[in-house]
């Protein structure tokens, strides 16, 4: 491998408008057991979404050698789309690709409760809503005009190397034939059921299914749902999560989740379409899609020379279910930190590169986002007593004020110290009100005591 003499890193994204040619990459058949197979470090990337793509984009900017393998470019994840405010100066999202920008949202508890939850929102902020084929066509192309090599092919295999420095063999398949590529460094983004994750035996985790139906609407319809999105909870349309009605280009998304009983999974579909029937009234499904969302980050996250990102990983929040600004941001994080280590590719790196330059800076910066959602999801979407108390809580505007400057800027919002103690005494009073006592209240409590 190559020498480690230090090198100037430079910023592998300072300029998306750079352009840059796109390499004809040529299968290959090699003996990779032994073999030191380049000067410079090669990475693969299995997975073509945001994460994926993300990486690729990141790792190809700076200097190395990358293969970003998708199996079905034209298909795209289950999804419903949205994506916060400030992904789109971070990650140089144009306007075209956003079918709708949402300025209302409407979430509605068990009781037919409904809250406009949006109310704060400033002139200026929305919330986007694309189509996931749109968004990570985009992000695939974008990679690959930065240098990254996109392979269409179906990866069989992962052959771990048989010594510390020795490749990674990927055994793939592509135009019907069987291929192998040689490696120094794998980056996993090929989603819930990660090939990447089962061959260093990263864990299992708790997985949602979500399924979603495409609707088109007669324009009167469609009208109503021009800048409106809105969420539902209760038991009828998901035990433990909530259902939607998200508005796309010409047609809306409806969909649900579930985590504890996937297999009645058609049963909360057909009550979320009951809930919405008025609306809805004469529309024609045109796509009906589901797909597995976890619930938690992996046990292991880097091993090796293998290191975990976006869904592989299990970066979607709770309580939210917000996976694609993640997915794209743990890409971006992974990327760099590789550049970084291998000084733009010209040394090796190890396990403790990718867990010093990617996972700690990562679990520094979002920890902490993912646990509290989780304890709201779990105080807030066990019953429904907890879901209208959510649905009371929404209804307060420095409640939503604060909500919505979390999501649309992803950093933590400052608040009021006052506001916040009148907030958690609020909190407090929904679930009473609500009859949700017990363990749950006592966790409540103790977590804003601890934040206050």
């Amino acid at each position: 491998m190559a020498s480690h003499t230090l090198t100037p890193v430079h910023h592998p994204l300072q300029s998306l408008t750079q352009p840059f040619k796109s390499k004809t990459f040529k299968p290959q058949n090699l003996n990779c057991k032994n073999a030191i197979i380049s000067s410079k470090l090669r990475v693969a990337v299995i997975g073509g979404g945001p994460a994926g793509s993300s990486a690729a984009e990141a790792l190809a900017a700076g200097g190395i050698e990358t293969f970003l393998f998708e199996r079905s470019p034209e298909a795209a994840k289950p999804c419903g789309g949205a994506i916060p405010l400030c992904m789109l100066e971070e990650f140089s999202i144009p306007s075209h690709l956003i079918d709708r920008k949402v300025t209302q949202m409407k979430i509605i508890s068990p009781s037919n409760l409904t809250v406009d939850f949006g109310k704060t929102l400033k002139p200026d902020e929305f919330i986007s809503m694309l189509r996931r084929e749109v968004l990570d066509s985009f992000l695939r192309d974008r990679a690959e005009n930065r240098g990254a090599n996109l392979i269409k092919a179906l990866v069989t295999n992962i052959q771990l190397p048989v010594t510390e420095k020795s490749p990674y063999t990927i055994h793939y398949i592509s135009n019907n034939t069987q291929n192998t590529l040689c490696v120094d460094v794998i980056v996993g983004a090929d989603g819930a059921n990660s090939k990447v994750a089962k061959s260093i035996k990263a864990g299992d985790y708790t997985c949602a299914i979500a399924f979603q139906e495409r609707i088109k609407l007669p324009d009167d319809k469609m009208k109503y749902y021009e800048n409106l999105a809105e969420m539902y909870v209760g038991n009828d349309v998901s035990p433990d999560f909530y259902a939607w009605v998200f508005p796309k280009c010409d047609h809306v998304a409806v969909g649900t989740g579930t985590i504890s009983t996937k297999q009645n999974i058609k049963q909360f579909q057909r009550a979320i379409r009951n809930r919405v029937k008025p609306k809805i009234e004469g529309g024609k499904i045109i796509k009906s899609e589901a797909h597995p969302i976890p619930e938690h980050p992996r046990p292991i996250r880097v091993l090796g020379r293998v290191a975990l990102v976006g869904d592989a990983a299990g970066y979607v929040t709770k309580c939210s279910g917000e996976g694609i600004y993640f997915a794209a941001k743990s890409g971006r994080m992974c990327g760099e930190a590789i550049v970084r280590a291998s000084e733009n590719g010209e040394k090796t790196i190890g396990e403790g590169d990718l867990k010093r330059e990617y996972l700690k800076k990562w679990d520094n910066e979002y920890f902490c986002t993912f646990k509290f959602l989780d304890m709201l999801q779990r105080i807030f979407y066990g019953s429904n007593a907890g879901r209208e108390a959510l649905v009371e809580l929404c209804g307060d505007e420095y409640v939503q004020r604060m909500t919505f400057e979390s999501y649309l800027y992803k950093k933590l919002a400052h608040g009021n110290g006052w506001e916040d103690v009148k907030m958690a005494v609020s909190s407090i009073g929904s679930l009473i009100r609500c009859n949700v006592v017990g363990r749950e209240i006592d966790e409540f409590r103790k977590r804003m005591e601890l934040q206050f």
